[in-house]
C-alpha cells in the first residue's frame, strides 16, 4: 500500500515531528532523530552500557589490587 493511499484510508501510523506529539526536538534537529548523534539522545541510549562498563572497570581494579595467593605445586613421583 502506498503512503498516499494509507493516509487516505486512515492506515498511516507514523506521527509527524511536531510540538503536539512531544517530539519537537526531533522536528528541530535531524541529529536528534532515532539513533541520532545528539549528546542528550546518545547519553540516554548508552546509559545501561556505560553503567555496566563502569562496574566492570571497578571489578578489574579491585581484582588487580588483591591478586590471588600463589599456590604451591606438588609433584608426585611414581
Amino acid at each position: 500500500m502506498s503512503l498516499n493511499k494509507a493516509i487516505e484510508h486512515g492506515k498511516e501510523w507514523r506521527k509527524p515531528y511536531c510540538r503536539e506529539n512531544g517530539t519537537y526536538e526531533k522536528a528541530v534537529s535531524k541529529a536528534c532523530r532515532n539513533h541520532g548523534g545528539c549528546m542528550w539522545c546518545l547519553g540516554n541510549r548508552l546509559y545501561k552500557y556505560r553503567k555496566k562498563e563502569g562496574a566492570a572497570k571497578q571489578a578489574l581494579k579491585e581484582w588487580l589490587r588483591f591478586p590471588e595467593p600463589k599456590q604451591e605445586v606438588m609433584l608426585c613421583h611414581i
